[in-house]
């Protein structure tokens, strides 16, 4: 009975199925695959494109239309400090605005193309939590990001940097530092202070404002609607920077340090610093109504726009240390690209070279160690002094293929030759002609090398930058 029972079973559900998977595998057809005459089913084709949308996001190359400047200023230093932004502001090409405390007076009016737009910050002495700031005025400068990111015209923003308004920027180089990034998720690039002593006061992993920082899009549409949170949360704290990176710390983000971002929280001659500026594109530089004009004979406006005839030529080489030597004279030579070379009368390697001349005072007295990066102490040893020559002026040769810069002598150098035998003094040395190549950029990271072109007794020094051959020592 069992047996006659499970075979009647069988064929029961075998005809069962006979009839209805031809009637699935038709409703299976009909509903994926509509009739030609048909439009295509909906449910998919959004989320086509959507990732075909995506993918054209993140991988069509960043340009300058993708960054929007917050920058931040006030009415009684706009003036003096007016000419480093439009050093570097391009009108009709560069975005963004300049915030301010209060409405530009009558002597500001006509508000110049040449500027960053007008913008007023909110108020925010409205807020509940302003009574309990430590530093009520800071409040302004943090909120800038709300206030640029509440205006409305991001269409196409990808990065929103913030900075003060005596900072310059080298917008080429900052288009290319930022292209390295995924613009969709969430960064926070900046740099830390070259000051031990401020970072100890602030903090070691935040970025500073006043050098400049990037926020992708979409970090800021996640912090902007927080920011007042923030400050309810933070009202104890002196800086919007350090605010600004306490709230980002918050939600998970943590700063991605770029070294061509520089506060300069230095003091005096600065020129020891940029003339061995590492192997990454120059970015910014901050804080020029604290150091000393960056040129020699010129004031700081001046030297302002002198370093900027260099970078309108080549940003990608701007400033960045090149050695090499001259041997039948027993000299080396360093060139800061677009700004200085320094003439050694010894060979001297490379691995004490990159270390800066500490020509430049500290920001604020304390113990040692002073500044983020090793630095070498000025010396009355003649075979360790420099003779430095400054950029002149700069041009293009052979069909703008090739970049000429001429730096001049600042000064004799008002010491005796080295003496050591083999050695030879450089005091005839008036000019250095550097000739680099116009066509192709400097990549981040590659060591050029270089060639010295001199006769003895000439008073004209020629060097010609070149790729370095694989396996050459610098040395």
């Amino acid at each position: 009975m069992k047996h006659r029972f499970r075979s009647r079973s069988f064929f029961a559900l075998a005809k069962l199925l006979a009839i209805f998977c031809p009637l699935l595998l038709i409703f299976y057809t009909f509903l994926y695959n509509p009739p030609c005459n048909e439009p295509s089913s909906d449910m998919l084709s959004p989320m086509v494109v959507k990732l075909s949308n995506s993918t054209e996001t993140v991988n069509y190359p960043t340009n300058i239309s993708h960054i929007k400047f917050v920058l931040v200023g006030c009415t009684k230093t706009w003036l003096t400090r007016r000419p480093y932004t439009e050093a570097w502001w391009r009108p009709n090409q560069t975005r963004g605005n300049i915030f301010m405390d209060s409405p530009p007076p009558k002597e500001f009016l006509p508000w110049p193309k040449t500027s960053p737009p007008f913008q007023l910050n909110t108020d925010a002495t409205k807020l509940p939590v302003y009574p309990k700031l430590a530093n009520p005025i800071e409040a302004r400068i943090f909120r800038s990001v709300l206030d640029s990111f509440s205006l409305g015209d991001n269409q196409g923003v990808r990065w929103f940097v913030m900075a003060d308004d005596d900072t310059v920027f080298f917008i080429d180089n900052l288009v290319q530092v930022l292209a390295k990034y995924d613009h969709t998720k969430q960064y926070y690039v900046g740099m830390h202070s070259e000051s031990v002593i401020s970072n100890f006061l602030f903090a070691f992993d935040m970025a500073y404002g006043g050098a400049g920082y990037a926020l992708s899009y979409s970090l800021v549409e996640q912090l902007a609607p927080l920011m007042n949170d923030c400050l309810e949360r933070y009202p104890f704290m002196h800086t919007s920077d350090h605010l600004t990176s306490s709230c980002l710390f918050d939600l998970g983000v943590a700063l991605t340090l770029e070294r061509g971002i520089h506060q300069i929280d230095l003091l005096g001659d600065i020129s020891g610093m940029i003339s061995a500026h590492p192997q990454v594109p120059i970015v910014t530089l901050h804080h020029f109504d604290n150091i000393d004009p960056i040129f020699p004979n010129r004031n700081r406006t001046e030297a302002v726009k002198h370093l900027m005839k260099a970078a309108e030529i080549d940003q990608s080489r701007l400033a960045q240390q090149t050695i090499c030597y001259d041997k039948p004279m027993n000299w080396s030579v360093s060139v800061s690209w677009g700004y200085s070379v320094h003439i050694y009368e010894s060979i001297i390697p490379r691995s004490i070279l990159r270390k800066p001349l500490e020509t430049f005072k500290p920001w604020k007295d304390g113990p040692p160690p002073l500044y983020m990066f090793n630095t070498r102490l000025l010396t009355n040893d003649p075979c360790h002094t420099p003779h430095v020559f400054f950029m002149e002026y700069i041009r293009k040769l052979k069909g703008n293929s090739v970049v000429l810069t001429t730096y001049r002598r600042k000064a004799p150098r008002r010491q005796q030759p080295c003496f050591v035998p083999g050695n030879y003094s450089a005091d005839n040395i008036l000019r250095v002609r550097v000739f680099s190549n116009a066509t192709v950029r400097k990549e981040a990271g590659k060591i050029d090398c270089c060639n010295v072109l001199h006769m003895a007794g000439m008073n004209v020094m020629n060097i010609k930058l070149r790729n370095c051959r694989k396996g050459e020592v610098i040395a």
